[in-house]
């Protein structure tokens, strides 16, 4: 992926519940950094804001549907005890071994990007990777010196591994597809939409860089399934 940090602008999630809805609001995202490898401020296109994070099935009552109905997992290899936030990625296949910062929402309703350019970050009011639904892990690509830690997210294939450590846990996901979508039409319901499963998706952003706009036309996301 081209040079430039990252990141999938975002608006606070809406309130939880039974089942996670998608909210379509487009906003901008300021994040610090330029054209490649090179220092200043860039503004980055729109995305939209990720689903809330699902509810996690009860036990039905008696003459209701069964919690496999009301929340197909046909991937159960995931803890069902999982708890606190997730504190690692590892993505052997290009690379990646990196700590965890924890993300949120600037005043303006910006997703604030990682303060170091090595290390990812996620989206603590979104969707906890093993949970229901879609996590959000978002990083730099690089900075003034050089390739950062998502740099190499490009070379991700279908059925690459990618690991999360969470609660001392080491869950693993598998990469089903990567696509490249133009900010000017980010396809929110699809990445950041409900599933019935437990799912992962690494965002940065990359394409042709426009120095008119100091900022990158296209994002790259990466889907994975736990398992």
């Amino acid at each position: 992926m081209p040079a430039g940090t990252v990141h999938s602008p975002v608006r606070r999630a809406a309130l939880r519940v039974a089942l996670a809805i998608a909210i379509p609001l487009l906003v901008g995202l300021v994040v610090a950094t330029e054209g490649p490898n090179a220092g200043g401020t860039v503004r980055w296109g729109a995305s939209a804001s990720p689903a809330p994070p699902a509810a996690e099935p009860t036990s039905a009552a008696p003459g209701s549907a069964s919690p496999a109905t009301v929340a197909p997992n046909p991937f159960r290899t995931v803890p069902q005890d999982l708890s606190g936030p997730p504190t690692r990625l590892r993505v052997r296949s290009i690379g990646i071994d990196t700590a965890l910062e924890t993300l949120r929402l600037g005043t303006g309703g910006e997703l604030q990007p990682p303060r170091d350019y090595d290390r990812a970050g996620w989206y603590a009011d979104g969707t906890a990777p093993g949970d229901l639904g879609p996590a959000v892990l978002a990083g730099h690509v690089d900075s003034k010196r050089g390739p950062a830690i998502f740099f190499r997210l490009r070379e991700l294939r279908p059925g690459d591994r990618i690991e999360v450590v969470r609660g001392g846990r080491t869950l693993s996901f598998t990469v089903t597809t990567t696509a490249w979508y133009p900010k000017t039409a980010f396809p929110s319901e699809k990445v950041y939409g409900p599933t019935p499963d437990r799912q992962l998706r690494l965002i940065t952003c990359g394409g042709v860089f426009d120095r008119s706009l100091r900022s990158y036309r296209d994002n790259l996301v990466v889907y994975a399934a736990a398992g």
